[in-house]
């Protein structure tokens, strides 16, 4: 595992909860940092700009709250999103705000900038860059990130063609810093999963859209809960990035999710709202272990059981496969 800096140290499970474009919220934010992971969501979700402030008062102060009445049990640190590319005209003033209320974690995408990095080091925050291949994790940390987020094959948003086997191992041989892995992670087991390839952080986003906390529409929210990996159409259409879909949201805006045409990535706007986003609902693959919309708190505390169930069963198998090769057998463990 990684020596982790600054806030990152503090994360009592090892889940860093995605920035959800237009569905995270402080409500969502604030219950998944007292369930014990990251919680995160996107500066551009506070609409109009100004609100922004109060989000990040509110989440502050109810953190501060929470660990003042439960100090054995903190909440973790909470994150906040930018996108960074040229198109964000907010970049600065979210910037602003964030260096106001000192935000422990910064997740940077679209661009990795000295300028940026530089800025959140200088109130101790510590940064994450996504990145979906490694040419572009080179490049982050070249450019001052503190750690990386891998985002493979099957992540919900913009999501990478890479196997997390392969990313995470081309990564690992060059880089021992922070790494958080994305992609079809929905269960405990797929958690651990993620540390036993050398990842330190599952970045976990779809699961989080079945919850009672995020801000999106029930018909969404049931979507998540009805699909399985078979409904996943990975389109750059709707935004100028590849990104995965849910077909049945695809199908009711009227398209053929089967013959989607091919966007210009030169269209690609992030500054604005975009009707896209309302209409078409992106998913990634893991969400066949979604059964039902929960509260956070609930979801947090499945992964958790999931686990650590996971964990001790993998050292039964190996002490198992320990003795049969001190016997000099063969064990199918």
């Amino acid at each position: 595992m990684s020596q982790l800096p600054g806030a990152l140290k503090h994360v009592p499970f090892p889940v860093i909860g995605s920035p959800l474009f237009i569905i995270s919220n402080p409500k969502l934010v604030i219950a998944q940092c007292k369930a014990g992971i990251v919680g995160s969501m996107p500066a551009l979700n506070a609409r109009p700009a100004e609100q922004l402030e109060d989000w990040l008062a509110e989440i502050t102060e109810e953190l501060a709250a929470h660990n003042q009445a439960h100090p054995d049990s903190p909440a973790a640190p909470f994150a906040i999103n930018q996108i960074v590319h040229r198109t964000n005209e907010r970049l600065e003033h979210d910037m602003a705000l964030c260096e106001k209320y000192k935000v422990p974690i910064l997740i940077t995408s679209l661009g990795a900038r000295e300028d940026v990095f530089q800025a959140a080091h200088s109130w101790g925050g510590v940064v994450l860059h996504d990145i979906i291949n490694n040419t572009f994790a080179h490049k982050a940390i070249d450019k001052g990130a503190d750690g990386l987020i891998a985002v493979a094959a099957g992540a919900g948003g913009h999501a990478g063609i890479k196997s997390p086997f392969a990313l995470v191992q081309e990564i690992r041989e060059w880089f021992d810093g922070p790494l958080a892995l994305s992609g079809s992670i929905a269960s405990g087991r797929a958690v651990l999963a993620a540390q036993a390839m050398g990842a330190d952080f599952a970045y976990i986003g779809s699961a989080f859209i079945a919850t009672d906390e995020a801000r999106a529409v029930e018909e969404y929210k049931q979507m998540i809960v009805n699909s399985n990996s078979d409904d996943i159409i990975y389109s750059n259409l709707f935004t100028g990035v590849h990104g995965n879909y849910l077909s049945p949201s695809i199908r009711a805006a009227g398209m053929d999710p089967d013959n989607l045409p091919v966007s210009d990535p030169s269209s690609m706007s992030f500054g604005k709202e975009r009707k896209a986003w309302k209409d078409i609902w992106g998913s990634g693959q893991g969400i066949g272990a979604i059964k039902q919309v929960v509260p956070a708190a609930e979801l947090v505390a499945r992964l958790k059981r999931e686990y650590f169930a996971a964990r001790d069963g993998l050292v039964e198998r190996a002490t198992a496969a320990e003795r049969l090769a001190a016997a000099g057998e063969t064990a199918v463990v």
